[in-house]
């Protein structure tokens, strides 16, 4: 995929150092065999899709460790009976593990790039772990910084000022960091959870410093009766009123949105980053995703956290996001292959801030690649690949993947982590974990 869409059968990319150097149609004339000579490195994909990094857009790397504790739960039942004991269990070491897992499972299914909204700080170095777990693994993406001030669960409320005090030191030592992979956003978590006073707080210091606001917004109908019994507002006007809506701004979820808050968006020039898996799952309902294309609005996709998904697959969101939107509407003919590839890729881009050197294969671009096998059973014969990658790929097919010019995953295993002894310790650690919460949690008890 590069600027026009274009699928390019038998074509050629050529990387140099962290950038693309040339991609193209491979000419039969043997007039670029040079180049191939020149190469370090030299990958057959032949019968494979080359395709952009995948951006996924929302993400809590955390909650690998809490994935299938209990299912079947709407979400405020879901955080108070699963989410939020397990969390508040979780040691420091923990959270670096669960993050890494997450990162391997992201790389291996197609994702170059996550924004991990991470909001658990009831240890110093739960931070500093997830963000040297993405560094070590080489995958791309941003911490939102998350937090709330007031009391809906008390251990993890926080002082205003605690929250922008760890966002500084998080700044200093991590803007930029792992030759410009890691990055840092401002993530107040919610609206039912943060004060006017934060939120507003929030909106300065992420103009302050120049930062994505990452949030979640109208992901359910109580959260929009919880800003109107409040404030007098919908959830996106009072985003709106204490200054924190903007180009910079990720709506997470926006499904009980209407036309005004629609309109809003679309004015702001905001993004929304749609999590059609765990919209499913929690049953929280169906954003209007199709409308807000319509409207120009920019909308990402993301798996949201494996604790509400129950995994990490970014190519199997392509074709849940496609056929939720499919029946929703009745249309068959909404979001077709392509669109939701840009969804994935060129508008993950944008939504991340990088537009301009991430979500597609052009020559000056940031080497982030992905090669997916598309000789497999449930794929071949492949007729058109946009379609092949959406309706029949999962991240199981994912062959090879190119992170700033690094090779991180090869032949479907990560490069730069031994993948099984990190899943064996971190069982380990869950089962202990599970030991300490099943007499006060019985269902972290439960084996069936």
């Amino acid at each position: 995929m590069n600027g026009v869409n274009e699928v390019i059968p038998g074509g050629y990319l050529y990387l140099e150092g962290d950038r693309i150097s040339e991609v193209g149609a491979w000419p039969a004339d043997g007039s670029k065999e040079e180049l191939a000579s020149r190469a370090d490195v030299l990958i057959d994909a032949g019968g494979k899709a080359v395709l952009p990094g995948l951006i996924n857009g929302h993400t809590h790397l955390f909650q690998t460790y809490l994935r299938g504790v209990s299912d079947d739960l709407p979400l405020s039942q879901w955080l108070r009976q699963i989410i939020w004991p397990g969390a508040l269990a979780m040691e420091e070491e923990d959270f670096y593990l669960a993050a890494l897992v997450g990162c391997i499972e992201n790389l291996k299914s197609g994702a170059t790039y996550i924004m991990d909204h991470h909001y658990i700080h009831t240890h110093a170095g739960s931070d500093e772990g997830v963000l040297r777990a993405m560094a070590e693994s080489g995958i791309r993406g941003q911490m939102a910084r998350g937090g709330v001030d007031l009391s809906y669960e008390p251990r993890l409320s926080e002082r205003i000022g605690d929250i922008f005090a760890n966002t500084d030191a998080l700044l200093d030592r991590w803007q930029g960091a792992a030759s410009g992979r890691i990055g840092i956003a401002m993530g107040p978590l919610n609206l039912y959870g943060c004060s006017r006073e934060f939120l507003e707080q929030s909106a300065r210091y992420s103009e302050r410093h120049g930062l994505i606001t990452h949030i979640h917004v109208a992901e359910t109908r109580d959260q929009i009766d919880n800003t109107m019994s409040r404030f007098g507002l919908r959830n996106l006007e009072l985003v709106e009123a204490v200054g924190l809506l903007g180009s910079r701004t990720q709506v997470v979820h926006g499904i009980w949105l209407d036309d005004r808050e629609l309109e809003l968006l679309s004015d702001s020039g905001a993004s929304v980053m749609h999590c059609p898996v765990s919209n499913m799952y929690l049953a929280s309902g169906v954003a209007r995703v199709p409308e807000m294309l319509e409207r120009g609005i920019n909308v990402a996709l993301g798996t949201d956290g494996p604790g509400s998904n129950n995994c990490q697959d970014n190519l199997e969101v392509l074709k849940f996001a496609a056929c939720l939107h499919k029946v929703n509407g009745m249309d068959s003919t909404l979001l077709p292959p392509m669109q939701v590839l840009e969804l994935a890729t060129k508008n993950g881009a944008r939504a991340v801030g990088r537009g301009h050197d991430l979500g597609s294969l052009e020559a000056g671009r940031k080497a982030d690649v992905v090669i997916v096998d598309l000789q497999k059973a449930h794929i071949a014969p492949v007729h058109r690949c946009s379609s092949a990658l959406v309706y029949n790929a999962n991240g199981n097919d994912v062959d090879t993947v190119i992170v700033d010019g690094r090779v991180v995953v090869e032949r479907g295993r990560c490069t730069l982590v031994d993948e099984d002894e990190v899943l064996r310790r971190a069982q380990a650690r869950v089962d202990r974990l599970r030991e300490r919460l099943s007499a006060a949690y019985p269902v972290f008890g439960i084996v069936e």
